[in-house]
């Protein structure tokens, strides 16, 4: 790869995440809607649009710009549904799962480790 390649797979990143923060933006601006319903809308509408083929060509083309936000673990879910779908029933039900549990599985050890290391407090001491 050359470093006009990389420069421009950096801009496309950053075009679709920043825009997909500023949408999110925008909307808590503009609602009075709380975060996590903000997050629960962002991560469903990463599901309907990987239903509808709308949400690959993006990540294609934006690479983690569209995988690393909310929306990308909706696709992630819907995904791993779908390949899952392909084998059977339960291989639907648990294909998301499967999808997921890496990242999942990392949240939780490196969130286990930070807890070993830091000492936690309120915001407000």
């Amino acid at each position: 790869m050359e470093y006009l390649d990389i420069l421009l797979m950096f801009l496309k990143a950053f075009l679709v995440g920043g825009l997909i923060c500023a949408v999110a933006q925008v909307i808590i601006n503009l609602t009075e809607l709380t975060a996590g319903k903000i997050l629960v809308m962002f991560m469903l509408a990463g599901v309907a649009l990987t239903a509808l083929g709308l949400y690959q060509p993006i990540v294609e083309w934006a690479g983690a710009g569209a995988t690393v936000p909310i929306s990308g673990f909706g696709y992630l879910l819907a995904n791993g549904a779908m390949r899952g779908a392909q084998e059977g029933i339960f291989q639907a039900l648990t294909g998301s799962l499967a999808a997921a549990s890496a990242g999942v599985s990392a949240a939780v050890v490196f969130s286990f480790l930070m807890a070993l290391i830091f000492r936690s407090h309120t915001k407000y001491n």
